[in-house]
């Protein structure tokens, strides 16, 4: 697996609790191919704590995306409501699910906050 991939997953163990996860319940499982291998990650929240393991277990959602295309989201070039739209990931179970890990994953490349954005248009303008 990559070391983006380990980083993203030790990242998100560390911190523990995410506020922007604060209504949220429930696991994902993420079964990330590589060669003829499948690295899974358990991710349980609640309340907006978020445990990361390595383990096989049932989970409320289980998203399948090859290694290289899960790292294309880490680095927010790609997101994954678009990416199941377009067959690049798939997934079972609750989608609401998959609509809150847009919060997790980097903003795009170049991206800036929206009031940021209209601060500097008022000042250019």
């Amino acid at each position: 697996m990559s070391k983006a991939t380990i980083k993203f997953f030790e990242a998100l163990a560390r911190h523990g609790h995410e506020r922007l996860l604060k209504k949220t319940n429930g696991t994902i499982r993420f079964d990330l191919e590589r060669d003829d291998e499948v690295d899974h990650w358990f991710v349980e929240i609640h309340g907006g704590t978020v445990r990361v393991s390595q383990q096989n277990s049932d989970a409320d959602t289980v998203i399948r995306s090859d290694n290289a295309f899960f790292d294309r989201m880490l680095r927010g070039e790609a997101k994954p409501l678009p990416a199941w739209l377009r067959n690049d990931i798939t997934f079972e179970g609750q989608f609401r699910l998959i609509i809150l890990l847009e919060r997790l994953f980097a903003p795009p490349p170049g991206a800036r906050h929206p009031r940021a954005a209209a601060r500097d248009h008022r000042r250019r303008g």
